[in-house]
């Protein structure tokens, strides 16, 4: 009679592998129809978490309904391996977003974000060119700033200077206050960037290609919204790391039971 918890692992199992599905199926749709830098960053990661997650759940099925002792011992190998590897992540996620806060501009409804608040190890990312590369494209292919000046195409400017920004979108659509430029409309600003120590006065580009995604302060918007993101991701592993610790304690007494009954990795004591 198989026992509980190998019920409970192989229907937990089944539910994984279920979800491995339409994660590799994504992956495929991205390889066959990402045509941005962004997506074809991502199809990669994709269909290799959607095979992991297949792999290990056949195993931990078979290893549960089929009291293969070996199977089941590689499954609780991998899900302890996982366990330390995302209570190591979501760690290190609180440490290095720990640094970096917007920063109020006079009575402006946005706030502005500089690069030299956030830590050296995000620094150091942005600021490698191949990776800021790939960072910019999917800025840009998302449309944010596009969508802004479509959107404000005829704001009055104190009515912009009120408006809400998103960090990326006050960091990489417009110039820093600093500059001193004259509004026009939300992405594009006049002015003369002489007399200012800021650098992204001079990256500042009326080009709507350009704009300021090569300033610091995009790179800083970007590590603003990414903040934001690995925040919440963090607590998002921890009920992950809590639902993996029953599904790993479970998976032991399934393991013990198949010990029990077949010796140890499939073969009866004394057989």
């Amino acid at each position: 009679m198989v026992r509980f918890s190998n019920n409970l692992i192989g229907i937990l199992n089944i539910l994984t592998l279920l979800l491995s599905i339409p994660i590799i199926g994504g992956g495929i749709w991205l390889s066959n129809r990402g045509s941005t830098d962004c997506e074809k960053f991502l199809q990669k990661p994709v269909i290799a978490l959607g095979f992991f997650i297949l792999l290990v759940s056949i195993a931990g099925l078979v290893g549960a309904c089929c009291k293969n002792s070996l199977l089941l011992w590689i499954y609780l190998a991998v899900m302890f391996i996982l366990i330390v590897l995302l209570f190591c992540f979501t760690i290190f996620a609180f440490v290095v977003t720990n640094k970096g806060v917007g920063q109020v501009v006079g009575n402006r409804g946005y706030k502005e974000y500089k690069l030299g608040d956030y830590s050296h190890w995000l620094q150091k990312r942005v600021n490698k060119a191949s990776n800021w590369k790939k960072i910019r494209s999917c800025v840009y292919d998302a449309k944010i700033c596009q969508n802004l000046g479509k959107d404000d195409a005829g704001i009055l400017e104190n009515d912009f200077y009120n408006k809400h920004l998103t960090p990326i979108q006050s960091g990489c659509c417009k110039p820093p206050s600093v500059c001193n430029f004259a509004f026009v409309n939300a992405t594009v600003w006049n002015g003369n960037p002489n007399g200012t120590t800021d650098s992204d006065c001079y990256s500042w580009s009326n080009n709507q290609d350009q704009l300021c995604y090569d300033c610091k302060s995009c790179k800083a918007g970007v590590l603003a919204n990414l903040k934001n993101d690995w925040r919440k991701i963090a607590i998002l592993n921890i009920i992950m790391l809590i639902f993996l610790i029953i599904v790993y304690t479970v998976g032991c007494c399934a393991f013990r039971n198949n010990r029990t009954d077949n010796g140890v990795f499939g073969y009866k004591a004394g057989a």
